[in-house]
């Protein structure tokens, strides 16, 4: 079984009140973050949608965009999920029930803190990294709680090994308290204002070194973990290869922290440090593309069940896309691609990607598995419902990330074409009126995309509140023998 469960661990009495929590509220962050995102995408092609109101301007609501999917929605996904495998792969309660209630009351604190102050133009301008000294203090602090909660249930397990979930999770969640604690150290000048510790370059190479590892752990070795635990247990079997996860597991985690210089080619970072950044991130699709096969290789013998079970395509799907994003991203730290993609909309696509397609759908499909095990049901409310969402959001990424695709490689190209005196073909305006259409497209894959999660909203509100289903899942039937077998069979 997943996570070496057994029949015994039923009979612990678990703290899934805080799971229950940290689930309402990433639904509730996922409405929020996908609706600014698509109200900042809209703006791009009627910019009068901002009434000229400076909260609501696209450079103010981009960063609170980026922090409520990322931190918001992503952080309470992970917080939640984690405590849940956490205590199941343990076989024991979360440790300090109250230390616990801290972290998901402190993390909204924090949210709700930045959804106030970005709009309001408080920023250190640093990517993913925006808020000012007091939250970044209140993330430290709720952080370390989340760690002490999380390791010290594992301290406290029943089983003798941790299963590699927890391995995961936990990587994410020590790697990120150091990069959080480094790239933050700041000088206040007031409540609302502060420095950065750091000067010039190094200022730079902190910052992605923090910025290119929070895409490494936040958003990827914390949704791996979930990966881990979530597909065994959909699929009804073990994970494919036991030892190539633990390879991959050691993999990633050497190789990622290193691969953050491939943000700043051709700046004032030394020539070297960008060539290491470059061969570390070209090194590392060979765990990337590991741990995709061991996740979809878990159905192997059953894949039969994809027809049937549409959580199932949202957990696969959802590595599908982390196998595009982890090949296009060494692709685009290559220094002659780069110098092609670089500050184009083609690196939106990549972000919205992995985002969207990785990040996005192994939630959802985690919580369509999580949410009717936490109020004791056997299946959501609606499994068409489920369907329906699976194919808005499928429809939705690839529209958005097609067109941003195509526009950053025509902008690239725009922006480097010369005549034969050496003098730019086109201005910075015609390659944006270029690029028009391909804004509508990206807006029209937001607007799936929103639909699909308040598609999902209704069916777990629905599930959540006790509704008796409406459409049970047919159980899974294996393929129908071929003709020639029958007849053998006959």
């Amino acid at each position: 079984m997943a996570g070496n469960e057994t029949p015994a661990a039923a009979a612990v009495n678990y703290n899934d009140r805080v799971v229950l929590q940290f689930t309402i509220m990433t639904l509730v962050w996922a409405v929020v973050g996908m609706g600014v995102g698509v109200f900042i995408a809209a703006e791009l092609i009627w910019p009068g949608l901002s009434m000229n109101l400076p909260w609501l301007s696209y450079g103010r609501l981009r960063p609170l965009h980026t922090n409520a999917v990322i931190f918001a929605f992503g952080g309470s996904a992970l917080i939640g999920t984690s405590y849940w495998v956490v205590q199941r792969t343990c076989q024991t309660r979360l440790v300090f029930d109250k230390l616990a209630a801290f972290t998901f009351w402190g993390w909204q604190a924090v949210i709700v803190g930045a959804a106030i102050s970005l709009p309001l133009g408080y920023t250190q301008a640093k990517e993913y990294a925006e808020l000012e000294w007091p939250l970044d203090l209140l993330i430290a602090l709720v952080w370390v709680s989340y760690a002490v909660v999380f390791f010290g249930t594992i301290m406290r397990r029943k089983t003798p090994h941790i299963y590699v979930a927890n391995w995961f999770y936990g990587s994410f969640i020590l790697t990120v308290a150091i990069l959080h604690i480094v790239n933050s150290a700041a000088i206040p000048v007031s409540l609302t204002k502060s420095y950065s510790a750091y000067g010039g370059a190094v200022d730079a190479m902190v910052q992605w070194w923090y910025g290119h590892n929070a895409v490494g752990f936040f958003l990827t070795a914390g949704f791996l973990g979930m990966m881990y635990y979530f597909i065994p247990k959909q699929v009804g079997k073990p994970i494919y290869s036991y030892r190539l996860s633990i390879v991959h597991f050691w993999a990633l985690i050497s190789i990622y922290m290193w691969a953050g210089p491939h943000h700043l080619h051709y700046t004032a970072l030394p020539d070297w440090v960008q060539s290491l950044g470059m061969v570390f991130s070209l090194i590392l699709l060979a765990p990337s593309w590991g741990g995709m096969i061991n996740g979809i290789m878990t159905l192997s013998g059953a894949w039969h069940k994809l027809r049937t079970d549409p959580i199932i395509k949202f957990l696969i799907v959802s590595l599908s896309f982390y196998g595009m994003s982890t090949f296009e991203g060494p692709m685009m730290s290559i220094k002659t691609v780069n110098a092609l993609s670089h500050y184009t909309d083609w690196t939106i696509g990549h972000v919205h990607s992995g985002a969207l397609g990785w990040v996005g759908m192994i939630t959802m499909g985690s919580l369509y598995v999580l949410i009717p095990r936490l109020v004791n049901r056997e299946s959501m409310y609606s499994t068409r419902l489920i369907e329906i969402h699976f194919w808005l959001t499928t429809l939705g990424v690839v529209l958005y990330i097609a067109a941003m695709w195509v526009a950053g490689v025509m902008q690239g190209l725009m922006w480097r074409a010369t005549d034969e005196n050496g003098i730019l073909v086109y201005s910075f305006i015609e390659s944006l009126n270029a690029t028009y259409p391909f804004y509508a497209v990206r807006l029209a894959g937001g607007v799936l995309y929103l639909t699909g999660i308040l598609v999902m909203v209704y069916n777990s509100y629905k599930t959540l509140m006790g509704a008796p289903a409406i459409d049970l899942p047919q159980p899974d039937q294996p393929p129908a023998p071929n003709a020639s077998t029958a007849e053998v069979q006959t």
